[in-house]
């Protein structure tokens, strides 16, 4: 739309299925410019990318020609398909069901870049379902526990 002007910066977090481990420093690199291309394919800007073998965080430059779900949909399914097409897991790789979705102003931007490069290290300290937690708690996003999948140990 002429004389629409946005600046949307969305940090998003996704686990793997059950929180396990799948996400093997072989083909991660790989992964992440897959979910690269298909942030840049729907027409919005991927910052920065970063996770653990059992979840990913990506913050992007998002654009309003299109709903939330539907990127997260086109990002989850598009790669759980190409791991499984590689051959990347034994068995069937999936997502689990669900994201986080947290907003930020772009003098944040810096600040939450170092965090998503950080991830190896923050996760020496917490687990993801810490982590994921204490960002719900600090955006005062109201949880069901029973939703919140424990560790797998």
């Amino acid at each position: 739309m002429a004389n629409t002007f946005t600046q949307i910066y969305i940090h998003f977090v996704f686990a793997v299925q059950n929180r396990a481990s799948l996400i093997q420093p072989e083909w991660k690199d790989e992964l992440y410019k897959y979910i690269t291309g298909i942030v840049q394919k729907n027409g919005h800007k991927l910052i920065a990318i970063n996770g653990t073998a059992n979840h990913v965080h990506i913050i992007i430059g998002y654009k309003l020609h299109q709903l939330i779900p539907k990127l997260m949909q086109d990002v989850k399914g598009s790669s759980s398909k190409w791991i499984n097409e590689k051959k990347f897991v034994r068995g069937k790789f999936s997502w689990q069901e669900g994201y986080g979705a947290f907003s930020y102003s772009h003098s944040q931007i810096d600040h939450v870049v170092r965090y998503i490069n950080n991830q190896e290290k923050h996760h020496n300290k917490r687990t993801f379902r810490e982590e994921y937690i204490l960002l719900l708690k600090k955006f005062d996003i109201p949880f069901d526990e029973k939703y919140i999948l424990k560790d797998v140990e």
